[in-house]
């Protein structure tokens, strides 16, 4: 059996920061059936800034009670996403640094309606990738929850 020791652990769920957006204490589901990461957005309205396209949408944080957070991101491009009913959508794609456990990395999410969905995120095989990590499926939560100091300080 080959290991790698350079590659972080992660459960099915867990805890995420995303420190450009504002967003503290998002849990977020592993999917490495996805190829891109997604995050559940409402309201979303294009505009320019400085001669770029950028978005602004609403967040959804918790699941229990739902809390909005009014956000904006640069925009990357718009994609063509077949979802997992087989449905081809349009969807924004915007870049921002995540933080889960001790890591911080750029990420790129589509925006999307999640609302019938548990989790407001959905973390894929690219972001995976990119962090460095591999999903052990009987676990969840394995790293620490991100804190207020982890918005600058991780890795």
């Amino acid at each position: 059996m080959k290991t790698f020791d350079h590659l972080s652990v992660i459960g099915l769920r867990e805890w995420v920061n995303l420190p450009d957006l504002g967003i503290i204490g998002l849990r977020a589901k592993i999917d490495t059936g996805a190829s891109t990461s997604s995050l559940h957005a409402s309201d979303i309205q294009t505009f320019e800034r400085d001669g770029e396209q950028w978005v602004r949408f609403t967040a959804y944080i918790g699941t229990q009670v739902q809390r909005r957070h009014r956000c904006e991101a640069r925009l990357v491009t718009v994609k063509s996403i077949k979802s997992s009913n087989g449905l081809a959508q349009s969807r924004y794609v915007i870049r921002t640094s995540l933080v889960l456990g001790d890591r911080l990395w750029p990420v790129e999410f589509t925006l999307a309606s999640r609302k019938t969905m548990r989790y407001r995120m959905l973390l894929g095989s690219k972001a995976l990738i990119d962090g460095q990590l591999v999903v052990n499926p009987a676990l969840a939560y394995v790293q620490d929850k991100p804190t207020l100091t982890d918005l600058s300080g991780a890795q």
